[in-house]
């Protein structure tokens, strides 16, 4: 079963995980930068005027006001004086979390990667899309938020530092008015989900689920006698006509998403679904307009106060 602390049992098992995945993080950062590069850079959320280097807008001069503040070559342009404003600047700092447990890896041919991959290169390219907007990004417990144009590769170095496989993050060093990613397939009982991301939401923070599916556990094309293995456990179950067992798996399935969606809406996070036979730009960008969004929202919402949960089905 999965859940929040449950690491691998066996030494030599994680051992190899992790040189699995820190073989695997150069291609992985590639890729998250090639996604990263087909979404517009940049962070309008906290557009509004204050102290900073970035031109915003001129507006008309007010009495009262400072003859310094006024922009003498605009106001040159016509019978009005302008004050020139710059963009007020104050960065945002964003978690983010991939779910490395035993689950995630997992592939089917009708994938073209795990759901491991997959979930770490998009919280890798979201990474540098933020870093080029100028917020920090931290990986809780690994990565101490950073507004480094290279946070993408320190944060893949921080990965490679995990000492388990845990599905869900230490809520330690999570604050008010800051948001967590959270990118994982959302599988283990929704009480053992509901209990952690409760605790994580009493920080303050404002959470966004990705749950990452690969397509055929989505659609359940099994048939004739065929055996399943928990990744998490081990067990097995043997069924003599899976194909009987599709109405039923996909009945459950449905149910647990509409638990975690509800979840999501009671907390105020959002919450969005990938396959994995999908590009990864299409979470990306959906996950990017709801940080800009959390952002915007960040000074009118208040603490236990509702969002609306968002989903996109890709």
């Amino acid at each position: 079963m999965k859940g929040a602390g449950v690491a691998d049992r066996n030494g030599l098992g994680l051992v190899k995980t992790a040189k699995s995945l820190s073989a695997a993080l150069p291609d992985l950062l590639v890729e998250a930068r090639r996604v990263a590069a087909t979404v517009a850079a940049g962070w309008h959320g906290r557009r509004q005027a204050g102290p900073g280097e970035t031109f915003w807008q001129f507006r008309p001069f007010t009495a009262g006001e400072s003859v310094g503040r006024i922009d003498w070559r605009r106001s040159a342009r016509d019978d009005h004086l302008y004050v020139r404003e710059r963009e007020w600047e104050s960065a945002h700092t964003v978690w983010l979390w991939p779910d490395l447990s035993p689950s995630m890896d997992f592939q089917s041919r009708l994938a073209p990667v795990t759901k491991r991959d997959r979930a770490v290169v998009l919280l890798l390219a979201v990474a540098d899309l933020l870093a080029r907007g100028g917020e920090r990004v931290g990986v809780p417990g690994l990565l101490r938020p950073t507004p480094h144009r290279a946070a993408a590769e320190r944060a893949a170095a921080a990965l490679t530092h995990l000492t388990g496989r845990e599905a869900f993050p230490d809520s330690h060093p999570i604050r008010r008015f800051s948001d967590l990613v959270l990118v994982g397939d959302f599988l283990d009982p929704i009480e053992t989900t509901a209990a952690v991301l409760t605790r994580i939401a009493g920080s303050g923070a404002r959470g966004h689920l990705v749950q990452v599916m690969d397509p055929v556990e989505e659609t359940f094309p099994f048939a004739g006698r065929t055996e399943f293995r928990d990744p998490e456990t081990g067990a097995r179950i043997v069924a003599g006509r899976a194909e009987d067992w599709q109405a039923a798996y996909r009945d459950r399935l449905a149910a647990h998403r509409d638990q975690l969606r509800r979840l999501a809406a009671r907390l105020g996070w959002t919450y969005l679904i990938h396959h994995t036979d999908r590009s990864a730009a299409e979470p990306l960008l959906a996950l990017h307009g709801r940080l800009s969004a959390s952002a915007r929202g960040a000074g009118n919402v208040k603490a236990g106060g509702s969002v609306s949960t968002l989903e996109v089905a890709s």
